[in-house]
């Protein structure tokens, strides 16, 4: 039997927003704390995943963010609605309206009146929104593998894969393998991860995800459906003021090359920045992500 996993120490929390509760991990010392000047007091920031991940995955990259001697700051990562132990929304609101107002609402509970904004994936399009609509709110955005137009391969793996996952599972074990990882012979990290991304119900194992988002990806599938996300998302790009990092995993199968360029050509405000890694790239190579966000982060002077 494998050791248990430790993780870093952080504060959890939760807020009402709309119809749901947002359930987020707290890093870094507070303001209220002088150690938090200490580590560099800088602007606090929140982190939103992507579709087929939670805030867990984020704990050991905004642990160290967080702790930076050079740069230390404040930093949430939330569950999104929908995801992981934030609440599913009764009336199936998931435009970007309704993230963006779960973003603020975790930003106004902390007393943070300006604050970075960082997203993977569908992460990437909540937080392009809510920069684009609310400027006075956010002094910086970062997209990890994200752009307003996904690569055709990726796209079909991912809708794919959420719509051919099993509703449940009948144990870990089971899970692990439907993964394509060995329950013998697999990390600890990576199990203990799974378990956490696992919710049970019922004695079985499932994806803490709302169904709903399974049935847009159907619909696209099926029946040719878009959803409406709430806004054009190139437009929203477009018309973000503030300075913009966008980090390219060089591997990944949703951000396209040729998409890259566009998001550069979109707005002038944006660093395009490639590391090594698919488009899991907290996943993949969170050390390089960490090396790229560190510059960007630490002096405004790198910033267009």
């Amino acid at each position: 039997m494998s050791a248990p996993v430790t993780l870093p120490d952080h504060r959890t929390g939760t807020v009402d927003s709309g119809d749901v509760t947002i359930f987020y991990r707290h890093f870094g010392a507070p303001r209220s704390d002088a150690r938090h000047f200490e580590a560099g007091g800088g602007t606090p920031m929140i982190v939103l995943h992507g579709q087929s991940y939670f805030s867990y995955d984020w704990i050991e990259i905004a642990d160290e963010l967080a702790c930076d001697p050079a740069a230390g700051r404040e930093i949430i990562a939330m569950d999104m609605r929908g995801f992981g132990s934030s609440g599913w929304s009764p009336s199936q609101s998931y435009k970007v309206q309704d993230f963006a107002a779960d973003v603020l609402a975790v930003a106004d509970r902390q007393g943070w009146d300006r604050f970075i904004l960082a997203g993977h994936s569908m992460g990437g399009r909540n937080a392009t929104y809510t920069a684009s609509a609310h400027p006075d709110r956010v002094e910086t955005l970062i997209l990890v593998d994200y752009s307003p137009t996904n690569a055709k391969a990726g796209s079909m793996r991912v809708m794919n894969a959420s719509i051919d996952m099993p509703d449940s599972f009948a144990g870990l074990d089971a899970a692990l393998r439907y993964f394509g990882l060995d329950p013998a012979t697999v990390e600890a990290r990576k199990r203990a991860r799974f378990e956490a991304y696992l919710g049970t119900f019922d004695g079985n194992y499932t994806v803490s995800r709302d169904s709903y988002f399974r049935e847009v990806f159907r619909k696209i599938r099926d029946e040719g459906i878009k959803p409406d996300h709430g806004a054009d998302l190139w437009a929203c790009l477009g018309s973000v003021a503030c300075p913009i990092l966008a980090i390219r995993g060089r591997q990944s199968d949703m951000f396209a090359p040729e998409t890259a360029e566009k998001v550069r050509a979109t707005n002038a405000n944006v660093t395009l920045v490639e590391v090594e890694g698919g488009h899991n790239i907290p996943g993949d190579n969170p050390a390089g992500l960490i090396a790229a966000l560190r510059p960007f982060l630490a002096d405004p002077a790198t910033r267009v």
